[in-house]
């Protein structure tokens, strides 16, 4: 909100008030100030000319010489290219050293031979717009209205010495949005006394319940409504006084009867309408709901279709206004207006904004209503708009008010103990310094309590009464203090701990960490291929399809990084994506998140061997033991020939293996791609975070080879299982080292050989020792797996 500091002078006396000091203060006790402006600071020895002759430049046809009186009897020769320009005409004059808008210097001269001491300006040139002087030619020297005294500076003709201040108010504060809100904030603020006074009407008119009658049906949507009726209305425009203030605080004048209702606005923060009475079916307003299918021609000339959840005015017959947001063209003030009637009223804040939002239509008023208003300024506001109707002299003021009063505000108040308020702050404020502050603010306190005025909606708890008495004392006074109570150490969590270990040792191994949308599209999901997309979460109001539901599978989002990097041309990628995914759970609202973690790679360097060495580094530094490569064909988003469950005992791990290549397409990746995705719960379920010392051994180790044929559909992680099965304690090392299948092993057979590290740690082996395990572990094989000693 904006609005010439002047016009504070009106409540309380700001004249030995700078408006740097202004702008200081007035921020630091809460009211942020945006910014003040004074046109005239760049307007300088321009002034009021009286134009005394005007004669044809003797040396230029397009010229003339102009004989200008500038004050003090003295007159100054001005060479001019202006038609407009005659003798008698008052105009502005920049003298001999001026200043103009835009860092323009004006200085005397000679123009074809003749001596011109100034310039004369055209409005453009003063930093004026034509709403300023609507009567100006565009195209010509500004010709001043009246008989202004020549000499006289022309920043008093245009109040363009007014330094108008900008104030950035907040939603929670409408009682701001109004320079007697801001009044009260400045008396308050200065410690000067404010002067608010009731508006007098002095009427005379007839009865205004003769005249019109106000009806509320939904007094939940309309709480309050205040009405009077002037007659004998004089459509006019409004003083100059009113139209500087008016301007200065961005609304353009149009006429005496709407300017009213602005200024009211910006004096109370109170939106007014005026009804052409004549327009109103028997006088009557009825505050209603729209009723489905009604429309209306709003003021801006377009017609709007409504809905039962509008708040409308009305009369007998029709809507005439949209309540709260804009009035209708067939109730509008007109040059032939003879009487009319004030709406001063309360709208319910939320429906104002919904309706205003519906028919994409803000404005001053509707931006106001939606903050939450004062039920109780509705009398004062139309008084004042009546009394400055007399004051105009723009009609007859009815006798009496009408005022449909449903609102039950009761009297607020909150609990006002001043050594708590100090305990809570960290200061040593007086109690009086508390009563004083609180009671400039309007807000009393009494027996242990602070009465709320009603335009303070704001002010809740205690909380909000201590802000209000450190704004007044000054946040700058209260001294820095050191923190305190008791400080705790610091630690991550297990989890953390954990997510911080797996991201250090994917690094560290080359992989570059992606991080992608929880969002995806079920589109996205299909490329997959593995019915990922069947049962989701969808989102009520998504962003786009792309956005629609919660991930079940990081995979697309890793294949969709490493699409991106192939199609970029990036010869190789390893990528890893360690973030949740969203499984919904029947009869919950809520999903279930996972959290999991997905590689992904391509290149020269990249294959099925690389992908399992990854794994197992990482499995073997997080310390999870009998970790072993189940083969499996029925992950239809990979290979059905390279693809395995990574299992430890009967916990699954993950899955991993060579990407489909119909699944590569669907993504674009001409390429071989390999990947893996690990359930971060089941790892942090088998991660031993304990580190246990053991000490180098004391005795021999004991090495034998075994070879053995064995079908070649047997996972050799079922020889291994039985091999660690039968040795017991004194196993130290399993190793595999050849895998054969050729010449002198029988077809549909496979050699698997393995060499084993047997160490006691209390004793030397013996081969006794050794061959009882040996002998024993060869037997299993035979009656498990029909293994047969090569």
């Amino acid at each position: 909100m904006k609005f010439p500091i002047s016009w504070l002078n009106d409540y309380l006396d700001v004249k030995d008030i700078s408006a740097a000091e202004y702008a200081a203060e007035m921020t630091m006790s809460g009211s942020k100030v945006e910014g003040v402006e004074n046109k005239g600071d760049e307007i300088d020895k321009v002034v009021v000319g009286k134009v005394l002759s005007v004669e044809k430049h003797p040396n230029a046809d397009s010229l003339v010489v102009c004989k200008i009186e500038v004050g003090a009897g003295e007159v100054l020769q001005i060479v001019t290219g202006a038609t407009n320009v005659t003798a008698g005409a008052f105009v502005p004059v920049a003298l001999h050293g001026s200043r103009l808008p835009g860092g323009i210097n004006i200085k005397k001269g000679k123009l074809r031979g003749e001596v011109s001491e100034g310039m004369l300006c055209s409005f453009n040139e003063l930093g004026l717009s034509q709403e300023d002087v609507p009567y100006a030619d565009p195209n010509g020297i500004l010709l001043l209205q009246g008989e202004p005294k020549p000499g006289e500076d022309i920043k008093n003709i245009f109040e363009l010495d007014e330094d108008v201040v900008e104030f950035e108010i907040t939603s929670n504060r409408p009682d701001c949005f109004s320079v007697i809100g801001l009044a009260r904030e400045t008396a308050a603020t200065f410690k000067k006394p404010l002067s608010i006074k009731t508006p007098v009407v002095k009427g005379g008119g007839a009865d205004v319940n003769t005249l019109a009658s106000v009806e509320v049906k939904d007094a939940d949507l309309c709480p309050r409504y205040v009405a009077r009726v002037v007659t004998d209305v004089k459509i006019a425009p409004s003083p100059k006084w009113m139209q500087d203030r008016l301007k200065l605080s961005g609304i353009r004048a149009i006429n005496n009867i709407v300017d009213i209702t602005n200024y009211v606005l910006l004096e109370y923060g109170q939106p007014m309408h005026a009804f052409n009475l004549a327009d109103l079916e028997d006088g009557k307003i009825v505050v209603r709901r729209a009723k489905a299918g009604e429309k209306i021609v709003t003021l801006d000339e377009i017609e709007r279709d409504l809905d039962p959840s509008m708040l409308m005015i009305c009369d007998k017959e029709k809507p005439v206004c949209v309540a709260g947001v804009m009035g209708g063209l067939n109730s509008e003030i007109t040059e032939d207006t003879k009487a009319l009637l004030f709406e001063s009223a309360n709208f319910d804040a939320s429906t104002t904004r919904l309706t205003a939002k519906k028919l994409g239509l803000r404005t001053e008023a509707s931006a106001r209503y939606e903050k939450g208003l004062d039920p109780n300024i509705l009398v004062d506001a139309v008084n004042r708009a009546c009394e400055l109707v007399e004051q105009l002299g723009a009609g007859t003021v009815c006798e009496g008010i009408i005022d449909v009063n449903n609102y039950k505000g009761e009297i607020k108040t909150i609990p006002f103990n001043a050594a708590k308020i100090n305990a809570f702050l960290g200061t040593d404020i007086s109690e009086e310094f508390m009563v004083d502050a609180l009671s400039r603010l309007d807000i009393k306190v009494d027996g242990g309590v602070a009465v709320i005025p009603t335009f303070r909606p704001d002010l809740i708890g205690e909380a909000d009464i201590a802000e209000e008495v450190v704004r007044l004392y000054g946040y700058n006074k209260i001294e820095s203090t050191a923190l305190r109570g008791e400080t705790t150490h610091g630690i991550k969590t297990f989890t953390q701990r954990l997510e911080d270990k797996i991201h250090s040792l994917l690094v560290a191994q080359g992989l570059y960490e992606a991080q992608t949308f929880s969002f995806t599209s079920k589109k996205a999901l299909a490329l997959l291929n593995g019915g990922y997309e069947e049962n989701m979460v969808v989102i009520s109001n998504p962003l786009g399809e792309e956005n629609s539901v919660m991930r079940t599978t990081l995979m697309a989002s890793v294949l969709s990084t490493l699409s991106v990097n192939y199609n970029h041309r990036n010869a190789t990628a390893k990528m890893y994506e360690f973030a949740n995914v969203y499984i919904p759970v029947e009869g919950e609202k809520l999903p279930n998140e996972c959290k999991k973690i997905t590689l992904g790679l391509y290149g020269a360097d990249a294959d099925f061997y690389v992908l399992k060495g990854i794994i197992e580094n990482l499995v073997a530094e997080l310390k999870i033991k009998n970790v072993v490569y189940n083969q499996v064909s029925d992950k239809a988003t990979f290979h059905p020939g390279r693809c395995a469950e990574i299992l430890s005992g009967n916990k699954v791990l993950g899955v991993m293996g060579e990407v489909h290549p119909d699944v590569s397409d669907n993504f674009e990746i001409g390429t071989r791609v390999y990947m893996c995705e690990l359930d971060f719960n089941t790892i942090a379920e088998l991660y031993n975070e304990d580190v246990k010392f053991k000490s180098l051994p004391k005795f021999p180790s004991v090495s034998r080879d075994i070879a053995v044929i064995v079908d070649k559909d047997i996972n050799v992680w079922e020889i291994e299982k039985i091999i660690r099965s039968c040795s017991g304690a004194i196993l130290e090392e399993v190793k595999l080292f050849d895998v054969y299948m050729g010449q002198q092993v029988p077809d549909g057979k496979k050699s698997v050989a393995y060499s084993i590290t047997y160490r006691a740690e209390d004793r030397t082996l013996t081969d006794e020792d050794v061959t009882k395990v040996f002998d024993a572990t060869l037997e299993k094989l035979k009656n498990n797996l029909n293994a047969i000693l090569r």
